[in-house]
């Protein structure tokens, strides 16, 4: 039960006020209005809630007096390049200036205020432009088998492993990044991206995971090991609805800021016709989003096909990685309801020219011909794109190519960039704080050689990357 609250008379007639902790009475001030007895240490079910909130809310006025006055004395960074992109209008600005205090942008444009006492960085002939987004990353997996890295590696070493790979993509250039599940890492991503939102370690800002969920005999299980040795899955298993909620709440306890579920796969490709296995019906993947929605969380599948790709539009996931193939009402729910396609170029192309067998590349090889055929189709059904290009299988740092390809297969450079740091910014549940140079916003700011908007292979050249204020490579 709730304490009484002193009545103001009450409160007028005491003229002592006794300041307790848990070993008693620690002061005694007089003349105070205040009534004693509701803070005396022996009569613990009646303390009232009064002083502890005062106490919360003084100390809570001084850490956000000393925030400002850090940020205010913060000092003060002017960025100067010959070019600066406004991502939402393509404009680009000559000479492009930013002034950055502490951690965030203050004013962007061709040109901004000095303050006093400024640091000047002149990034001569090259464009300024928000640090860059990659909506599909495993910092847990490296080049080689991927199955054999789960078996043979702790999770410790994968731990190590995947600080190296953030760093790797922020000196790339990546600011921010969606972690779509460790491999069998369990929950460390946790631990990864709480070192870098602590400055222990230099990396991108992090939406993750965990372990991402899938069936028994699923995309991600140790199919192809001997039963016998009871390898372990790549993913969590969750094989009904029950099953689902189980393993959702479990991965959000763990720090999951987001749920990754394996929707569909193996994919085949027959005399030019492509299908993939669904593994879970749009029941239970609605029972999935509903409780991920329950406290703010959203879910997002691998799926490359039908039906898969349409039980997971119905159900609302708020993307749909890979995307390979998909149906023309399920283009149509997507753009709709604003679900994002992450194409994933890159990491077909790269098992296409990288995989063991000659078999296999030209099964990869015709994966990726039909998916661009396909993206050009989901384009023009205006389904909304964003930029994720499955790195950790090829090396960290690289990724930069699936501009590349997203450009050759259909789009713009410009509407490449819109969809990486726009719509990214939005996947990511960051919108009006990063993907843009705008007041107010993080300064994660990179600069690049020539104009992205005309040659998006710059961008595979970054020369300078800040993010928060801090800067990481230059």
């Amino acid at each position: 039960m709730l304490p009484r609250v002193p009545s103001g008379d009450e409160l007028r007639s005491c003229r002592d006020l006794r300041l307790s902790n848990r070993y008693g009475n620690i002061a005694k001030i007089p003349s105070q209005p205040y009534l004693c007895k509701w803070y005396h240490p022996s009569d613990t079910m009646k303390k009232p809630l009064f002083f502890p909130v005062l106490t919360t809310l003084a100390l809570a006025c001084a850490l956000i007096s000393s925030a400002q006055s850090q940020t205010e004395s913060a000092p003060s960074i002017v960025l100067h390049a010959a070019r600066l992109l406004d991502i939402e209008s393509g404009r680009i600005s000559k000479p492009g200036e930013v002034l950055v205090q502490g951690e965030r942008i203050v004013e962007s444009g061709q040109k901004v205020a000095h303050p006093a006492g400024a640091e000047i960085i002149d990034l001569g002939d090259s464009t300024l432009l928000p640090g860059l987004i990659d909506a599909h990353v495993h910092l847990f997996l490296h080049p080689g088998a991927e199955d054999l890295q789960t078996v043979e590696e702790s999770v410790p070493q994968r731990t190590i492993v995947a600080t190296l790979a953030a760093r790797a993509d922020l000196m790339a250039g990546f600011t921010a990044e969606r972690d779509m599940g460790t491999e069998g890492a369990g929950s460390a991503d946790t631990a990864v991206r709480n070192a870098i939102d602590q400055g222990l370690v230099p990396g991108p800002r992090l939406r993750i995971s965990g372990n991402a969920i899938d069936i028994l005999g699923g995309h991600e299980d140790a199919n192809h090991f001997n039963p016998a040795q009871h390898v372990l899955s790549n993913a969590t298993y969750a094989n009904n609805r029950a099953e689902l909620v189980s393993v959702i709440r479990e991965q959000l306890k763990e720090g999951a800021d987001f749920i990754k579920i394996y929707e569909t796969g193996p994919d085949t490709v027959r005399d030019g016709h492509f299908s993939t296995t669904y593994q879970y019906t749009e029941a239970e993947l609605t029972t999935a989003v509903l409780e991920a929605d329950r406290t703010g969380k959203h879910v997002a599948v691998h799926a490359t096909g039908e039906p898969g790709t349409h039980y997971a539009a119905r159900a609302g996931v708020v993307s749909i990685d890979h995307a390979n193939q998909l149906s023309n009402e399920t283009m149509q729910l997507m753009h709709e309801k604003q679900i994002f396609a992450v194409p994933t170029f890159t990491i077909f192309e790269y098992f296409s020219e990288h995989n063991d067998s000659a078999e296999q590349r030209a099964h990869d090889r015709q994966m990726l011909d039909l998916h661009a055929i396909e993206f050009r189709k989901q384009l023009a059904a205006g389904v909304p794109m964003a930029v994720g290009s499955d790195v950790g299988p090829f090396p960290h740092g690289t990724q930069a190519r699936e501009f590349e390809l997203m450009v050759k297969f259909g789009m713009s450079p410009l509407a490449t960039l819109q969809a990486d740091l726009l719509n990214g910014a939005k996947l990511l549940g960051w919108q009006g704080q990063i993907g843009e140079l705008k007041p107010g916003y993080f300064a994660d700011v990179i600069a690049v050689p020539g104009d992205p908007t005309q040659d998006i292979t710059v961008l595979q050249k970054v020369s300078f990357v800040m993010k928060g204020g801090v800067v990481y490579r230059k």
